[in-house]
């Protein structure tokens, strides 16, 4: 498995080998022991799994705040996807910037995406389906939105018409009107 670093620090890019014959392929899509041999030390507890009918849909910017914060490893299981992290760590030297990958069935990569972040994506395809492991049990209580289109964050989702919402996505307060609860340890 091959992991890179990206724009920023703790979001990282998962590339895992993919074996393949005449009959398709085989691939180790997470392993604890590879993860922490280069240092991430995650414990995942909850598989997540969603369906997005229509290209074009946008889900997020999400976040679990504490105490049930939640890492997430994020890939596509079919069709494909643009998936973004932003860091909402308060006094975090890349506080508000994003960054954001193409993930599809075809490339087989997944996105890690530490607690203390948003995380959302847009299907780029119909039937596209999203798989992530998370680090801790889901907490209504503690599920929380940003705005998707939020200026300040300035995410260039590329997008060909205006996305499919949720109304609670459409109605999520911008990330200045929010209190994060994380902060920056480093």
């Amino acid at each position: 498995m091959r992991i890179t670093g990206t724009e920023l620090p703790g979001v990282l890019l998962l590339e895992p080998a993919r074996h393949g014959d005449s009959r398709g392929f085989f691939s180790e899509s997470w392993n604890r022991r590879t993860l922490a041999e280069h240092g991430i030390t995650l414990d995942f507890v909850q598989d997540n799994h969603s369906l997005s009918a229509a290209a074009n849909t946008l889900r997020g910017l999400h976040f679990q705040a504490p105490p049930h914060a939640q890492a997430k490893l994020v890939r596509c299981g079919h069709g494909a996807l643009f998936d973004v992290a932003v860091d909402i760590r308060r006094g975090s030297p890349t506080f508000g910037h994003w960054t954001g990958r193409e993930l599809s069935f075809e490339n087989g990569l997944q996105l890690l995406i530490p607690a203390g972040f948003l995380h959302g994506f847009v299907t780029r395809q119909p039937e596209t389906e999203i798989v992530y492991k998370c680090s801790d049990y889901y907490a209504p209580g503690c599920d929380r939105a940003v705005r998707w289109d939020d200026p300040e964050l300035g995410i260039d989702w590329n997008l060909p018409a205006p996305p499919v919402l949720s109304d609670r996505d459409a109605a999520a307060p911008r990330l200045r009107d929010i209190e994060s609860p994380f902060t920056h340890d480093g």
